[in-house]
C-alpha cells in the first residue's frame, strides 16, 4: 500500500476568535491577497502567496461575517454585526466609508468592475450601494424570503445571487427588475456559494452535500455527498479537475470534480472549518476555523518526505521574491495592531455577534 504523504500548510496567527469567511484577490501587478473575516472584529490582509500578515482594518465593534477585496485589492469591504458595511483602503487601512444597516450584515461583494458595493443580512434586503457616490441611498432588493447568508454578482454585474440562513435554495436576481429569475433548490440552506473565475460554475455548499450549477443555464451538472456537513466548498480555478471542501469534522477534503472520488484530507484545525477558498492561480487553497488560525495548504503536497519546512509561517523561495512588495504595502501606513491579538478582551459577546 502507498505510503500517506503529510501535507504541512502555513499556519495564519493573529486573529482572537472563529475566521468565519476568506476571499482571494485576482491575481495583481502586485500579487495576490487574502482577506479574513472574524468574530474578532477586525478583518485582516495578507500575502495570498506567503500568508504574511500585511495590515489588520480597524474600527468595527461587532464580528466580521464577511470581507472581500476589489478585482484590483485597492479596496476592501467588510460586513460586520454591528449593523454596518464598512469601506477600507486595501494600501493605507484607512476606512473609506461606513454604510449603516438596521440588523446585522451578513455578506459583501464587489461588482467586477468595482463601482458597486453588494450588501445582505439579517433584514432580508439586498442593498446596492454606488462606490462613485458614497453619500447617496443604496438601491434597494427587499423580497429575499430569508434572512441573507451569502452574496456574489454574476454575468458581468448584471446578475446577483444570494443564499439565506433559514430557507433552501439559492436564488438569482436580474439586477435591472430587482426580480428573482431563477432560485436553484437544494433541500438545506446554502452555506457558501461561489462563482468559478471563468463564470461556468457556481459552486453551493449545502448540509453534507456539494452541488455545482452551470451558471449560465441554472442546471445541475454535479452533486457529491460529503463525509459530514460542510460549511464551505471551492472549485479550483485553472483546470476545474478538484474541489475542496471544509466543515464540521475539522478537516479539509480534496476530491475529483468529474468523479466526486476523494482525492486527500487535509488535517491540522483544532475546531470545525468554516471557510475553504482556492487561490486565483489554484497553487493553493486556504481554510479558516473554529480554532482562529488560517492554514494556507499547496494543491501540489509539499510532504515531510520532500521538505524539511515544519509548520507555520517559515521562509521560501517564494517568499523572497515578494517580500519587497510585502514591505512597500507595510510602509505604506496601513494599521498595524500586531498579531499577538489572543489576550484581547473580546469587544462584544457572542449575542451581540448575531450568533
Amino acid at each position: 500500500m502507498e505510503k500517506k504523504k503529510v501535507t504541512v500548510p502555513l499556519v495564519c496567527h493573529g486573529h482572537s476568535r472563529p475566521v468565519v469567511d476568506l476571499f482571494y484577490s485576482p491575481i495583481t501587478p502586485d500579487g495576490f491577497f487574502l482577506i479574513s473575516a472574524s468574530k474578532d472584529s477586525t478583518p485582516m490582509l495578507r500575502n495570498g502567496e506567503t500568508g504574511d500578515w500585511i495590515g489588520t482594518f480597524e474600527g468595527h465593534k461587532g464580528a466580521i461575517w464577511s470581507s472581500c477585496l476589489d478585482t484590483k485589492a485597492l479596496r476592501a469591504a467588510s460586513a460586520s454585526a454591528d449593523f454596518s458595511a464598512k469601506l477600507w483602503d486595501a494600501l493605507t487601512g484607512d476606512e473609506l466609508h461606513s454604510f449603516e444597516h438596521k440588523h446585522i450584515v451578513r455578506a459583501c461583494a464587489f461588482s467586477d468592475d468595482t463601482h458597486f458595493l453588494l450588501t445582505g443580512g439579517v433584514e432580508k434586503i439586498l442593498r446596492i450601494f454606488d462606490l462613485n457616490r458614497l453619500d447617496a441611498q443604496p438601491r434597494l432588493v427587499d423580497n429575499s424570503p430569508g434572512s441573507i447568508r451569502t452574496v456574489a454578482w454574476l454575468h458581468s454585474d448584471q446578475m446577483i445571487l444570494s443564499s439565506c440562513t433559514d430557507t433552501n435554495g439559492v436564488r438569482l436576481w436580474d439586477v435591472r427588475s430587482g426580480k428573482i429569475v431563477q432560485t436553484l433548490e437544494t433541500k438545506s440552506p446554502v452555506t457558501s456559494a461561489e462563482v468559478s473565475q471563468d463564470g461556468r460554475y457556481i459552486t453551493t455548499a449545502d448540509g453534507s452535500t456539494v452541488k455545482f450549477w452551470d451558471a449560465n443555464h441554472f442546471g445541475l451538472v454535479k452533486s457529491y455527498d460529503m463525509p459530514c456537513d460542510v460549511e464551505s466548498a471551492s472549485l479550483e480555478p485553472k483546470h476545474g479537475n478538484k474541489f475542496i471542501a471544509g466543515g464540521e469534522d475539522m478537516w479539509v477534503h480534496i476530491f475529483d470534480f468529474h468523479t466526486g472520488e476523494k482525492l486527500g484530507c487535509n488535517k491540522g484545525h483544532h475546531g470545525p472549518v468554516h471557510c475553504v477558498r482556492f487561490s486565483p492561480g489554484g497553487e493553493s487553497y486556504a481554510s479558516g476555523s473554529e480554532d482562529g488560525t488560517i492554514r494556507i495548504w499547496q494543491t501540489g503536497p509539499v510532504t515531510h518526505e520532500e521538505s524539511d519546512v515544519l509548520p507555520g509561517n517559515e521562509p521560501s523561495g517564494k517568499v523572497k521574491a515578494v517580500a519587497d512588495e510585502v514591505a512597500r504595502k507595510i510602509e505604506s501606513g496601513l494599521h498595524i495592531a500586531g498579531e499577538g491579538k489572543t489576550g484581547e478582551t473580546d469587544k462584544a459577546t457572542d449575542a451581540s455577534h448575531g450568533n
